[in-house]
Formats: structure tokens, C-alpha cells, sequence
């Protein structure tokens, strides 16, 4: 199965926060394809770098990181053409890095794991998501 994880979900994961042992056993299954869209990268960085992280510091935990990802996906015209397609079907305002970051799993087929308010407005029939702030399925 293809996970595609938010930023949210990553930061969970680093910062030991609820939600993060779920991400660890997503890392942890050898069945799971777990999948990162461009954007987080520097989404988390910049998150890093606001908890007074270090260059050195955020460079060095970018790389640990890297090595437990399967892909990075970039963000390409139908990424971006699907981003605007899910905006517009999302009833509350969507932030433009999370339409990006929904449209990136949906053009993996992948599950979106978050912990983001923003992400659970998308209907379940445009994305399947996997809500780390929601009892476990």
C-alpha cells in the first residue's frame, strides 16, 4: 500500500507527538510504500529551523529522513492542475501546500496520513486519508 505522509504527520513522527508511533509502524511495515511530496521537504525544514533547529541540525535529520522515504514526489502540471480540482471541491478554504500535498497522493494512489484540520475538510471520496488524530482504523 502507497502512504503519502503530510508534513503534519511527519513533524508527529519527529517531534514524538501523538500520532507518531502510527507513523513509525508505517515505516516499520515492509508492505508499506511510504511516500513524500516536494513541498515538505521544506515545509519541515522551515517548521525545524522556526524550533530553532540549525542548519547543520535540520540538513543532518533532512538526510535520516531521506533514507526511511521511498520517493519524493514532485509537483508537476498535473499535480498542480489536481490541486486546483480538489480546492475547488473542498468546502472550507484549503491551504495552497496542502491542496499541492492532497493532489500529490491522489497521483500516487496513495493514502494521505496527516494530523491537519485543513486535510480533513477534503471529502474521503476525493483523497483516502488516514487521520492520526482519529482512533485507528
Amino acid at each position: 500500500m502507497n502512504y503519502l505522509l503530510d508534513t503534519s504527520a511527519w513533524l508527529a513522527h519527529f517531534r514524538q507527538e501523538a500520532g507518531g508511533e502510527r507513523v513509525q509502524a508505517l515505516f516499520n511495515d515492509p508492505e508499506a510504500e511510504i511516500l513524500l511530496a516536494s513541498l515538505s521537504l521544506t515545509e519541515f525544514a522551515r517548521r525545524m529551523r522556526d524550533l530553532g533547529a540549525s542548519r547543520q541540525e535540520i540538513g543532518k535529520t533532512l538526510t535520516e529522513y531521506w533514507q526511511l522515504f521511498s520517493r519524493v514526489i514532485p509537483v508537476d502540471e498535473a499535480v498542480a492542475l489536481s490541486a486546483i480540482e480538489i480546492a475547488s471541491q473542498t468546502q472550507r478554504r484549503l491551504p495552497l501546500v496542502d491542496a499541492i500535498i492532497a493532489a500529490a497522493a491522489e497521483s500516487q494512489d496513495a493514502c494521505l496520513v496527516h494530523r491537519d484540520e485543513h486535510i480533513r475538510a477534503i471529502a474521503q471520496d476525493l483523497i483516502r486519508q488516514r487521520d492520526l488524530d482519529s482512533p485507528e482504523d
